[in-house]
């Protein structure tokens, strides 16, 4: 059993920087999640999970509605209202099992690289369920035990992998979590991003130790990664961005009937 990561701790320093994508790969994220999305405008959203707000802004900008990032770390939620601002986005304390938002509010929520810190998926799969509105969407964006990325730092952090598969959950697993309570899957995709510009901006990006994967490594095996990292790109310095693939689960509420 892996031990639950504390963002208050060391992450909320880190975080924004160590994980900020670039501008046109947000743009892009927001044009995946219109394509699975009603059509109609302003949506309300939920972005759950919402850490230091790298998607909240964005997601009003898109959809037009209000937006409730809501975070379980206040140090996080801090950073987010200081560098993450929008007139349309309110930055909420709160948890996937506990929702601070009425039933049926939201047309849209998002868990971006959260479903896997949920503490319990069976009280949270009810939750998010209630606050989804009629014909709601679900967007999970993770990686999944079952469909595993092969990510260049792994290469220099051996272990990482094992810790992601122990780590994530499977599809089957998610979907399994949310059809008890009527959320039905409509679509997996996957989508290649870019990281980062540059193999150099890459690596300085991950000696940050922005993942939490980082915090489930002894101090000897980051030292060593981050040793393995400098000889690789010292003789194979890299040209062009760093790319990755990852995966979209889309579920929509099923009507009763």
């Amino acid at each position: 059993m892996l031990k639950r990561i504390n963002y208050d701790d060391r992450q909320h320093l880190v975080y924004a920087r160590g994980r900020a994508l670039p501008p046109d790969v947000v743009a892009a994220w927001m044009a995946e999640f219109a394509r699975h999305s009603p059509s109609r405008r302003p949506l309300t959203v939920l972005d759950l999970g919402s850490g230091t707000g790298r998607f909240s802004p964005a997601l009003a900008d898109a959809f037009g509605g209000p937006v409730y990032g809501v975070e379980p770390s206040a140090r996080m939620r801090q950073v987010a209202a200081n560098t993450a601002a929008h007139p349309s986005v309110s930055y909420l304390q709160g948890s996937a099992e506990k929702i601070p938002l009425p039933d049926h509010h939201c047309d849209l929520a998002l868990l971006y690289l959260v479903i896997h810190h949920i503490q319990d998926l069976p009280a949270a799969a009810p939750e998010i369920a209630r606050v989804l509105a009629p014909g709601g969407r679900l967007f999970i964006r993770n990686a999944f035990a079952d469909r595993m990325p092969d990510p260049l730092w792994h290469r220099w952090f051996p272990r990482a992998r094992n810790i992601e598969e122990e780590l994530f959950p499977t599809v089957a697993e998610v979907v399994d979590a949310f059809a008890t309570v009527d959320l039905r899957p409509v679509a997996l995709t996957s989508m290649r991003h870019r990281l980062a510009d540059s193999h150099a901006d890459y690596a300085a990006r991950l000696r940050l130790r922005a993942s939490s994967v980082f915090d489930h490594m002894t101090e000897q095996e980051i030292a060593d990664g981050f040793a393995a990292m400098d000889a690789d790109l010292a003789a194979h310095p890299g040209t062009g961005p760093v790319e990755e693939d990852c995966d979209l689960l889309t579920l929509a509420v099923h009507p009763k009937t």
